[in-house]
């Protein structure tokens, strides 16, 4: 039995963000979104993902009152969508359904990382890791196992009963199956720190691609349960901070029971590879993560990793939709290379929203420098300020850049 009045906050905060829901501009969006993504845009599009939440309560927006830990989650998540529909939308959409997730168990890949944290802001997630290289000898490649997802279906329902008390007859329910992350150098720089990992490719190439490989395998097995236990996510809203609607998913013969990896957008990334050589990124990143690119609908392909040197590889995966252009590639060369063939995926730099004065010049400035290399080269454009660790407790500043990048693309 829920609280009633943790039941009576959520509904009311539900009945807020169903109302915003239901506005015509939400469609809208979506359809832009598809545009984007089928390479015909109307404009750049806007998005703002991975926000320092610590630092952006004003006049207790964000403050939690539920007292249920289910609840305050469903309340917490509520509370953010109203909050960045206030005060930086940009090209966000708001659906009018909840995300319940099923109740998915998964192995993973047997090891996790082992490390010391350094803590600057208490109240911050980003935290410094100084990680522990657990991959040294012949013998420690045993410790990467075989993926094994389960469902406990009993545990679903019971998430799925306590939404339906929460949102029936204000927003609609939507069981969240499983959205991969698949990228394979990401853990390994966990499991032995990014020094000793790529010291360890220059040294022992055929260990550290064995140990990629045995990554691989793992993922894959992970897709295969995924996909026969009918846990595999679909519909997605977002691939990697920016909007997933495409007209090309889900793929012909779906069946929303059991989805398919062919029906999803997967992410990939190697963003410990910023400086190796076009051919190490090959043989070590597309050459042994193909069978992951290959089974999968759509692909968006990297992150912090500066990609305008190496598209020539990034090209060899299958069904790239978006490349990430990161606040370190050279945007002409970046837009010069992609042209009109993939989404010109851009991160502006979250530094600017750090600096000791919020400069909106220079914003201004940096926005721009992307918007006309893309015009320059043809390229479709999205703007995605992601990873923003700190706004120095000036929430404002970060109203205001979606504001100047809402003007500069001309939404």
């Amino acid at each position: 039995m829920l609280n009633p009045s943790d039941k009576r906050i959520v509904r009311e905060l539900a009945k807020e963000v169903a109302e915003i829901a239901a506005l015509p501009v939400q469609e809208e969006k979506r359809a832009m979104w598809r545009k984007l993504n089928g390479l015909k845009p109307d404009r750049p599009m806007v998005l703002i993902d991975q926000v320092c939440w610590n630092e952006m309560n004003v006049d207790d927006e964000l403050t939690l009152r539920c007292e249920d830990p289910e609840c305050r989650g469903y309340e917490n998540y509520l509370r953010m969508t109203l909050y960045e529909w206030k005060h930086f939308p940009a090209d966000m959409v708001v659906e009018p359904f909840v995300r319940v997730p099923k109740a998915i168990r998964n192995t993973w890949l047997g090891v996790g990382a082992q490390e010391d944290i350094a803590v600057t802001d208490p109240t911050n997630s980003v935290v410094g890791h100084a990680f522990k290289n657990q991959f040294v000898t012949d013998e420690d490649l045993d410790k990467i196992r075989m993926a094994r997802v389960t469902h406990d279906e009993a545990e679903t329902a019971r998430r799925l009963e306590v939404a339906h008390e929460l949102f029936d007859g204000i927003l609609g329910i939507f069981e969240q199956g499983l959205d991969p992350n698949l990228s394979v150098w990401d853990p390994i720089s966990t499991f032995m720190g990014v020094q000793e990992a790529l010291y360890t490719i220059i040294d022992r190439p055929e260990y550290m691609a064995e140990l990629a490989r045995r990554i691989v395998r793992s993922f894959m097995t992970m897709l295969d349960q995924a996909e026969e236990l009918g846990v595999l996510c679909h519909s997605q809203s977002l691939i990697h901070c920016t909007g997933a609607y495409t007209d090309e998913l889900p793929a012909p013969g779906f069946d929303p029971a059991k989805p398919r990896t062919r029906d999803i957008w997967m992410m990939g990334l190697a963003q410990m590879f910023s400086t190796v050589s076009p051919a190490m990124f090959e043989e070590f990143e597309v050459d042994i993560c193909m069978p992951l690119f290959e089974r999968f609908g759509l692909v968006y392909y990297g992150c912090c990793d500066p990609l305008d040197k190496k598209m020539a590889q990034v090209r060899k995966i299958p069904r790239v939709r978006k490349v990430s252009m990161s606040p370190w590639v050279d945007e002409e060369r970046g837009a010069s290379e992609i042209a009109g063939d993939y989404v010109y995926s851009r991160k502006p730099n979250p530094a600017l929203l750090a600096w000791d004065t919020f400069n909106e010049e220079e914003v201004r400035k940096h926005l721009r420098n992307s918007v006309e290399a893309c015009k320059r080269h043809g390229c479709p454009l999205e703007l995605i300020q992601k990873d923003i660790s700190t706004v120095r407790y000036e929430p404002q500043r970060l109203w205001r850049w979606a504001e100047i990048a809402m003007e500069e693309v001309g939404g």
